[in-house]
């Protein structure tokens, strides 16, 4: 089922290109683009995290393009700024990065430099500092490796059976769901069981997976370069108390501040998806300082202040397509419905 939405999602934004509505129908201000890894394409038939890989070449190709079709390229405070004057002739684009993945310094930056365009990466405190878990990476390499999965599910251990591709994506997703709905303790407790029964060296994993801090200091002296905060840990703040969501913002902020001796003013919403995040961490984002907060609510800016800030909507490129006309049709916002100024975020 989600292969077939995803096809009819990409001949939806074919037919927009062919009837030409990307041209002439573009609307808002601008879009906010986020991507996640950027690295050579991976061998294999399983690889779940696909959807969030793009390679050098084609962040090359797409920059290429948005110049020729005449985006201007901001960083978040410009995209601020934009968001609440008056409109402007031309329309802007802003290229974000969640994570702080160590591929972002090492294939990404070579190809962002050479263009000289801003961009902003959102880090998770934790990850630099060599303590943050990447369950999900955990969970990849357990699945890709194993035709029999064993863990616990609350108090029942269950097991799963997966030979073929299919199925190990059908079971990543399926656990990749559920453990997002879980608190972060037992996110932890539940993914180092797994990762000790078949002996997956969690902690190496991320560390090796993530940029540290000599990484960081060296793109934030680049003064292309925003630097914004994704939280301490990268939780589901809608699965924690009020009062540990807010320190989670408030820690990470504190915590970068020290790190690059300068004002970090915005935030990415971790996972950012409508479940993820609720309309009272969009408060608490204000509360914390954040001039801004972006999620993963597909969407464009508007101008004048009809766009919420702290719950701007972001395209999340699919790096399994690799069509420059669903590009230029994404970042036209004719393939979005309006957004209410007050965002679209669950109560």
């Amino acid at each position: 089922m989600a292969s077939d939405d995803r096809w009819l999602e990409r001949l939806r934004l074919e037919l927009a290109w062919f009837t030409g509505q990307a041209a002439l129908r573009s609307r808002g201000a601008g879009a906010i683009l986020r991507f996640v890894h950027v690295r050579p394409r991976r061998r294999g038939a399983f690889q779940p995290l696909h959807e969030d890989e793009i390679s050098p070449q084609f962040l090359d190709r797409a920059i290429r393009a948005l110049k020729r079709w005449k985006y201007d390229f901001l960083g978040m405070d410009e995209v601020c700024r934009r968001a609440v004057t008056l409109p402007e002739r031309r329309r802007f684009v802003a290229l974000t990065f969640d994570g702080a993945n160590k591929d972002l310094i090492d294939c990404a930056y070579p190809v962002l430099a050479r263009h000289a365009v801003p961009f902003t990466i959102y880090v998770p405190t934790a990850f630099p500092d060599g303590v943050g878990e990447a369950w999900w990476l955990g969970l990849e390499q357990v699945i890709a490796r194993e035709s029999r999965v064993s863990l616990m599910m609350g108090e029942k251990e269950q097991r799963f059976t997966v030979t073929g591709n299919a199925e190990k994506q059908a079971l990543f997703s399926h656990l990749e769901g559920w453990l997002r709905s879980l608190p972060p303790a037992d996110v932890s407790a539940a993914i180092a069981d797994l990762c000790t029964r078949y002996r997956i060296d969690l902690a190496a994993l991320s560390r090796e997976a993530s940029m540290n801090w000599e990484d960081l200091a060296k793109l934030a002296a680049d003064p292309l370069v925003t630097i914004g905060s994704a939280t301490v840990n990268y939780p589901v703040l809608a699965n924690m108390k009020d009062t540990a969501a807010l320190r989670e913002m408030t820690m990470g902020k504190a915590v970068a501040e020290s790190a690059f001796h300068r004002e970090i003013r915005h935030l990415a919403f971790p996972f950012g998806d409508r479940s993820s995040f609720r309309r009272s961490h969009v408060v608490m984002a204000e509360e914390a300082g954040f001039a801004s907060a972006v999620s993963t609510i597909p969407g464009i800016v508007d101008a004048e202040g009809r766009t919420n800030l702290r719950a701007l909507p972001r395209i999340s490129w699919d790096g399994r397509m690799r069509s420059l006309r669903m590009l230029r049709v994404l970042v036209s916002g004719v393939a979005f419905a309006p957004v209410k100024p007050t965002g679209s975020v669950t109560s």
